[in-house]
């Protein structure tokens, strides 16, 4: 079949994405609808003294204007964290108060404290501007190392010192022996600048209540709606969950900032049963800044230490992480579970201690982007490696090869076990590509006319698909982590897969679609894929850390399995032959070595029509499977970066980016390495050009695309892009995940690529122009162009 796995079919969705014609939630339009507008604080901490909305309760086209304490009057419930974390002490986290609307205090520039309800966009927004605040301004605190200081303004009540957490793993002891045999120890401080989200679509919501049917409906920007409805439900108090649907239609790409429930969301579902209206809300992208959840915002201390031939004696870390005014649904785990089993990178590390401390800062929310957690620990591990090799006077490929998990499974000292990989050869790969043996030549060339050449590597792994449920549960998880899938196969032979996984940009409905075609060897356009809707799929956990294809696409697997299954008894009984001699091929299920066959298609109807089926065999063909992983997929890679410095101005510019990655079982090449460019060029824009940045009083500045710069095509440079498969026995595809890896190992690859070219290891991300200019005069032998 030339439409299965592994090959690079052209993605059924894009028809609809390329001619405008696909339809996310602002194009939905509701009878009756009405419009919301957020009254935000201007101030990053302050106490709401009083709300005055008389001026804008008279403004043309206002509905009504309603606030927190209308809220929590009417028994909305503050938003939850869904995983929590115990301190090294015993001690639960300490998790603060948050209402979708504020009603005592704010504590971040775009807190929300009432909502705006009018008969267009426009009104609710100048109306917005009318609401009178009196606010009692207080102390603030922006930054994390002054949030942890002696008499630093407190946010929460309930968490001394603005301390959430104090965690820890590893062997703390067995990792300072490690350090104190070493014959070298390198030490590191490492800064993991914040991030703000800029998925195509901003995020939206529309919500209405059906006064006759006390029911609600919810459209909106999710990349998980069940979870989002099972939230909405059971802790916010907004519906039952029988009485609430979530549709998540095409959503403009999430990145992570889509996974969480916002203030919003809630808001509006409120909203609409108070003013008996369907009320919708569309961010603008200044709006995006202030209040989409931020990624990684990270300060480390780090020691590695190494023997007398290279090999990793001792890792031991110590994190400070900034999670802003709020703890948002997956923020207690990006910094812990997702960051510090990720310690061990590719490397047989036997001891490893890493502890975490968390705290809360006048600034937006923290949780989970692209990566979460992986990219933070990647970052660390492979600049804490190169610094090593150049410390040493290694070659840092060497210094890596020394120290390569050699066999598989691999069990490391923070939790993991390393399912399948070859990392000497995924190297390899990626040397031969990046041509590095002929890096020295280039590097003279560069130098003859004035230019400083770099060459940086990383070797990352990651942990995609989390599981099992039950080991998810007893480390604090608050869902399960498997997922679900439907498989219908129609009358007619057309087949439909329902899945609780959610795409936004990845391109499910073609790869899902591919692995039906190689099961049942039809065309994938006799697939249809349904997600994204509550009422059409009974449930899901959604889409976020590259798990649809090794956990949802295995869901599909095993109903699939079911179907199959049966397909072979209903052609066995009607061709008169063993289940055993049945095969599936060419659109047929045929009796092998006769000439007694069935079109697929006369299967799905005889199964429907059911004149003619085995006895005590029910009437049609529809199978459903959860499938919970026994264990995480591990994809792993290497990245060699080559840049040349301009050392007059610090502009760098990226000569080459060379990516040999091992996904696994590669389901459509074409889409992977769409899903590599997309990464790399993130990682490329954490590591030279994105940052978002607060002033001393909490201001954020970097509110648009005027302050905060975005990688443009122009940024990039051409990707060579390899792949080496090793299937992963965690589930039945071998499947890895992709989607997060080019975010994950492109920034220590590019930084270590301009450390190497300038000379000096004292270079923070973002790598702008300014501070690698600052870098090269302020070291103190920064080598020559020659």
């Amino acid at each position: 079949m030339s439409s299965g796995i592994g090959k690079s079919v052209k993605r059924k969705e894009d028809k609809r994405f390329t001619t405008g014609k696909g339809r996310y939630t602002d194009d939905h339009r509701m009878d009756n609808q009405a419009y919301a507008a957020f009254v935000r604080s201007s101030h990053a901490h302050a106490t709401v003294k009083g709300i005055d909305a008389t001026a804008a309760k008279g403004m043309p086209g206002v509905i009504d204007v309603l606030d927190g304490h209308q809220l929590t009057g009417d028994g909305i419930g503050n938003i939850i964290c869904g995983w929590a974390i115990t301190s090294k002490d015993g001690s639960p986290m300490n998790m603060g108060a948050w209402s979708a609307l504020a009603t005592e205090k704010v504590r971040y520039v775009g807190d929300a404290v009432a909502v705006v309800i009018a008969e267009t966009q426009a009104q609710a927004r100048i109306a917005a501007e009318a609401v009178e605040v009196d606010y009692e301004e207080l102390p603030v605190v922006a930054h994390v190392l002054d949030a942890m200081k002696d008499g630093a303004p407190q946010i929460h009540d309930n968490a001394p010192g603005n301390q959430i957490y104090d965690w820890e793993l590893g062997d703390e002891a067995a990792t300072d022996a490690g350090l104190a045999d070493a014959a070298h120890v390198t030490t590191l401080d490492i800064t993991n600048n914040r991030l703000s989200p800029n998925p195509m679509e901003p995020r939206s919501a529309i919500a209405t209540y059906d006064d006759a049917e006390e029911h609600y409906t919810l459209y909106t920007t999710s990349q998980n709606p069940h979870v989002a409805r099972l939230v909405l439900s059971a802790f916010y108090n907004v519906a039952p969950e029988h009485k609430l649907r979530v549709i998540a239609p095409d959503v403009g790409g999430g990145f992570g900032a889509k996974i969480y429930i916002y203030p919003e969301e809630i808001t509006c579902l409120w909203a609409s049963m108070k003013t008996n209206r369907s009320v919708k809300w569309t961010s603008d992208r200044s709006e995006a800044f202030l209040t989409d959840a931020h990624g990684r915002d990270h300060v480390t201390h780090a020691k590695m230490g190494f023997d007398a031939d290279g090999k990793i004696t001792g890792f031991k870390i110590d994190t400070i992480a900034n999670l802003g005014a709020y703890m948002s649904l997956f923020s207690s785990s990006v910094p812990t579970y997702l960051y510090a089993p990720l310690m061990s990178g590719q490397y047989d590390i036997q001891n490893i201690h890493c502890n975490v401390r968390t705290y809360y800062t006048n600034t937006v929310p923290v949780d989970a982007y692209r990566g979460a957690g992986r990219p933070e620990a990647t970052y660390l591990v492979e600049r804490m490696i190169e610094t090593a090799a150049r410390e040493m006077g290694m070659d840092p490929a060497e210094l890596r090869r020394r120290n390569f998990v050699q066999s598989f499974p691999h069990q490391t000292p923070v939790l993991m076990q390393y399912d399948a990989g070859d990392f000497p050869k995924i190297l390899e790969m990626a040397q031969e590509a990046a041509d590095v043996a002929g890096f020295e030549a280039r590097r003279k060339e560069a130098a003859s006319r004035g230019k400083l050449r770099g060459l940086g590597y990383s070797t990352f792994i990651e942990a995609c698909g989390l599981a099992p449920s039950k080991a998810a549960g007893s480390l604090g998880a608050g869902v399960g982590l498997w997922e679900s899938a439907e498989v219908r196969v129609n009358p007619v032979g057309s087949i439909e897969i329902l899945t609780g996984s959610h795409s936004h940009g990845q391109g499910h409905e073609t790869t899902f679609a591919q692995i039906v075609a190689e099961r049942f060897d039809i065309p994938v356009e006799n697939v249809q894929i349904v997600h994204g809707d509550t009422d059409k799929v009974q449930f899901g956990m959604g889409t976020y850390g590259s798990r649809s294809g090794p956990v949802g696409m295995s869901a599909v697997v095993k109903a699939m399995d079911k179907v199959e299954a049966k397909v072979r008894k209903i052609a066995a009984h009607t061709l008169e032959a063993s289940e055993d001699d049945i095969e599936i091929k060419g659109g047929n299920v045929s009796v092998k070595g006769t000439d007694k066959s069935m079109a697929w298609h006369e299967v799905g109807l005889a199964a429907y029509v059911a004149h003619n089926l085995p006895d005590g065999m029910e009437p049609g063909l529809k199978e459903t499977a959860f499938f919970d992983p026994v264990n995480f997929s591990f994809p792993s890679g290497a990245f060699i970066c080559e840049v040349e410095v301009d050392p007059d101005t610090g502009e760098t510019k990226i000569i080459k980016f060379t990516s040999a990655d091992d996904f696994g079982t590669i389901i459509n090449p074409m889409i992977v390495e769409g899903q590599v460019h997309g990464g790399v060029a993130q990682g490329i824009g954490q590591a030279m050009l994105e940052q978002v940045v607060y002033d001393d009083d909490g201001q954020l500045l970097t509110g648009s695309y005027m302050d905060y710069t975005m990688p443009r095509a122009a940024d990039m440079p051409f990707f060579d892009v390899q792949h080496h498969e090793t299937p992963s026995p965690n589930n039945p595809l071998g499947v890895k995940g992709c989607g997060e890896a080019g975010a994950i190992g492109a920034p220590p690859a590019v930084i270590n690529a301009i450390t190497d070219a300038i000379g000096t290891n004292d270079l923070a991300m973002p790598a702008t122009p300014q501070a690698v200019w600052r870098a090269l005069r302020s070291a103190s032998k920064p080598i020559a162009a020659e």
